[in-house]
């Protein structure tokens, strides 16, 4: 392969399956991404939907008559939708913040309860309302480092004493070692899932300085920082873990 040609497979747009393509470094949930995300992230999340079903059942102990629920980084809205549903004797009130407008009109579209809204924001600029329950579902890991600790800080502000944050990462190993092992594991777990060499390969360069995850000790340490002082695991598979905080 000529030098010419192998710079134009490392700036070549890859696929990363599902019908989704991604560049080097450049993965987006804009444009033709929300249409399939769904399927994609099922298959690249260990226990995405069981995490869900986590989320409703601890929203049980949350949100009370007329709760304000959100969701950072709400994505195409499926899981507040079914927070909405679980809750709909309590006539809450949901809103989910995103920063990409493709997906916020993806949700708008397909979800139009009225106790349910999708608002176009960067979390860093968006003044919450006090909230009995706020998600942040593997959403945190995409926010620059730089920022994370404001905007958790801005989330334990806004909580309502006794509320909650359900906040799903995925995380890093506490060292090397650790870290080659969780990241064999999950290969092996894409590959199960389907996909092919090729494709995982184009997933992972495409999420280069895009995806950056802490450890479980990191995420405490800010979660500490940020006010929080009872927390505790609700779901851990390998490098994917649910922590729920409570104010």
């Amino acid at each position: 392969m000529t030098t010419q040609t192998k710079e134009a497979a490392k700036s070549e747009t890859g696929k990363v399956g599902d019908r989704i393509q991604a560049n080097n470094a450049g993965w987006s949930f804009g444009g033709d991404t929300p249409a399939t995300f769904e399927d994609h992230v099922s298959k690249s999340v260990p226990l995405y939907q069981e995490g869900h079903n986590v989320v409703v059942q601890l929203s049980d102990f949350f949100l009370h008559q007329s709760s304000l629920c959100y969701e950072i980084g709400s994505s195409t809205g499926v899981l507040l939708d079914k927070v909405v549903n679980h809750n709909r004797m309590k006539n809450i009130r949901a809103i989910g913040i995103d920063v990409e407008p493709d997906m916020v009109a993806f949700a708008k579209q397909k979800y139009t309860s009225s106790n349910i809204s999708f608002v176009h924001a960067d979390v860093a600029d968006f003044e919450l309302e006090k909230a009995d329950m706020i998600v942040s579902y593997y959403t945190l890991q995409f926010i620059k480092p730089k920022h994370r600790l404001d905007v958790l800080r801005q989330i334990y502000s806004a909580l309502n004493w006794g509320g909650a944050l359900l906040l799903f990462e995925k995380v890093r190993a506490p060292d090397a070692r650790f870290q080659d092992i969780m990241s064999s594991l999950y290969v092996d777990y894409k590959i199960d899932q389907g996909y092919d060499a090729g494709q995982i390969l184009s997933k992972s360069r495409s999420l280069k300085g895009v995806l950056e995850p802490f450890s479980t000790g990191g995420n405490l340490d800010l979660l500490q920082k940020a006010g929080f002082q009872d927390v505790m695991t609700v779901m851990k598979y390998v490098s994917f873990e649910g922590f729920l905080a409570i104010k």
